[in-house]
């Protein structure tokens, strides 16, 4: 018996890879602990808010000079 041309292809797997997201919106980890160190230091909101943008930098920052 012969095989159709359809049949003859290799089909290829393709892997499914999912992405899981643990915060999709909304404010990070980092920058909630630069915002509490922040406050804590300089009890100011305008400090705190520079502090959260740069979030994970400040963290370092303060561990390292402190």
């Amino acid at each position: 018996m012969r095989r159709q041309d359809g049949e003859m292809k290799k089909v290829k797997k393709v892997k499914k890879i999912e992405h899981k997201t643990v915060v999709k919106n909304g404010i990070g980890f980092g920058s909630v602990l630069a915002i509490t160190i922040s406050w804590s230091v300089h009890h100011s909101i305008i400090w705190a808010i520079i502090h959260g943008c740069f979030s994970w930098l400040y963290v370092l920052y303060y561990a390292f000079t402190r």
